[in-house]
């Protein structure tokens, strides 16, 4: 487990700490909701940039999944 500390100006913290937003288990869930929600954004921008690039010749689906199979076999480190 690790300890982080955080610098808050006085009447924040009192606010937050009174209102239970500074408890470690809401602390957790506040960050994973934020890393989902980050990730999420991530996965569309590149969808959206996915989708703008027409130069990308067709796969079939055997050309696909021989391609899988080749990266199964030589995976990168």
């Amino acid at each position: 487990m690790t300890t982080v500390q955080i610098t808050l100006p006085d009447q924040l913290a009192r606010d937050a700490e009174k209102a239970g937003l500074l408890a470690p288990d809401f602390v957790e869930r506040l960050l994973r909701e934020e890393l989902k929600t980050r990730r999420l954004s991530q996965l569309f921008t590149a969808m959206d940039k996915m989708s703008t690039n027409n130069d990308l010749p067709y796969m079939s689906p055997e050309e696909l999944a021989e391609e899988i199979k080749e990266i199964r076999r030589n995976p990168r480190q």
